[in-house]
């Protein structure tokens, strides 16, 4: 709990080297990753990387940071889990 409580604490953030490299500060956990596609959990919420010939090349689980190589061709945040949840109280509300 201790480790997770200091990665909650970790601050955020995304920093691309001409478009073939990306390192992510607040990685709370790897969802999944292919070469195409990595989802992560962050202390900011989900965040997806789309490319082409992605691969980690370091990953720190202490300090909660990851870089990965290939072409970065996108990144966003996914925020299903607040629709979902917005999705259940207006459904609740409307019964």
């Amino acid at each position: 709990m201790k480790e997770q409580e200091k990665l909650e604490i970790t601050n955020h953030s995304i920093n691309i080297l001409e478009r073939q490299n990306i390192s992510i500060n607040g990685i709370i956990k790897i969802e999944s990753f292919d070469s195409e596609e990595f989802l992560l959990e962050t202390t900011m919420g989900p965040l997806g990387i789309k490319g082409k010939e992605l691969e980690i090349i370091k990953l720190d689980t202490y300090n909660g940071t990851i870089t990965i190589k290939g072409i970065i061709n996108g990144f966003s945040y996914l925020d299903d889990v607040k629709s979902k949840k917005e999705d259940g109280f207006l459904t609740r509300l409307f019964k």
